[in-house]
């Protein structure tokens, strides 16, 4: 296994006092995701309300960014969406436990797949498989779905604290093969050409290096990253959205796997970042309260050009 493969260490120094708080938070929850499900979804709702009253700088970038991106809806409609997002945002903490936590039998329970084939396209071309991670805050959940029946490569972003990235880390890696820091492109070009399904998040603002300029819902210039086009002018692999949906009764959740996107404009960056952005639309429209809305998703412009945030 190359070196670059991440996985979890656990050492003494986690022990350390100064994770002890953490700690406790830990063990709390796992202790709350041993409770039946509909009580974890009233609670975590209930939490998500709670939070909005302290959360005022999250609250306006949410509102802001359901405004930008829909400015024909009312400013009632607005609200109404930002606070089922603020609720769905208080699920994601025990969703975020259920997936680090709960054994397999209890994720199929309330789970349910749609489209699990069309992940297997890859190997009958003989082709690695990007999968299309979008920001939902379902995705812990949604990626231990996936891991479950069709186990892959899992991309993410090193923890600043040491117990939090040795815990996301082991959480992923029980139901996946390895994990790779999102800035090792090369290590990701070698999977998808050994046939690995990776998955992959291209819908968050991640600054203007790499970056270039495209729509997203009504925001006309959004800073998107280039990182896919590298890949597919790389390693040629198939690019397969996917959803993990929280069902609308609380019944449990339903996982959405689309067929493999066609025609990338892999020549073009732009038009390939206007591709992947209009195809990332296309699954947010299908649950848009349960979208990441809480992130500052424009806060990169173009020079010269204030900040959509006041």
């Amino acid at each position: 296994m190359s070196k670059n493969h991440i996985r979890p260490e656990f050492t003494r120094d986690l022990l350390h006092p100064r994770y002890w708080l953490l700690w406790l938070g830990i063990g709390v929850l796992y202790l709350l995701v041993l409770l039946p499900y509909p009580w974890i979804n009233r609670i975590g709702r209930g939490l998500g309300r709670f939070a909005m009253r302290f959360m005022k700088r999250r609250k306006k970038i949410s509102k802001s960014n359901i405004q930008l991106c829909f400015p024909d809806m009312t400013e009632e409609e607005h609200t109404a969406w930002m606070l089922k997002n603020f609720e769905a945002t208080g699920l994601a903490v025990f969703e975020t436990g259920m997936a680090w936590f709960w054994p397999d039998w209890r994720i199929e329970k309330w789970c349910t797949i749609k489209g699990i084939n069309n992940l297997d396209v890859g190997k009958t071309e003989q082709r690695g498989v990007l999968v299309i991670g979008i920001h939902f805050l379902t995705l812990e959940l949604g990626a231990r779905i996936i891991g479950i029946h069709r186990p892959g490569v899992g991309v993410y972003r090193p923890h600043d604290n040491k117990l939090m990235d040795w815990l996301q880390t082991w959480g992923r890696l029980r139901s996946n093969k390895y994990m790779l820091d999102r800035r090792d492109i090369k290590g990701m070009i070698r999977s998808l050409k050994k046939g690995e399904l990776i998955w992959y998040a291209p819908d968050h603002d991640y600054g203007p290096r790499n970056s270039v300029f495209a729509p997203f819902f009504a925001v006309e210039k959004a800073a998107t990253t280039i990182g896919t086009t590298i890949l597919v002018r790389a390693a040629d692999p198939l690019l397969v959205p996917f959803i993990p949906m929280r069902n609308e009764d609380n019944s449990g959740y339903s996982l959405i796997v689309q067929p493999p996107l066609e025609g990338f404009p892999k020549k073009d960056e732009v038009a390939a970042a206007a591709f992947m952005n209009k195809a990332i639309e296309q699954q947010i429209l299908i649950a848009p309260e349960q979208y990441m809305w809480l992130h500052r998703r424009f806060k990169t412009r173009p020079e010269g050009e204030p900040s959509l945030y006041q």
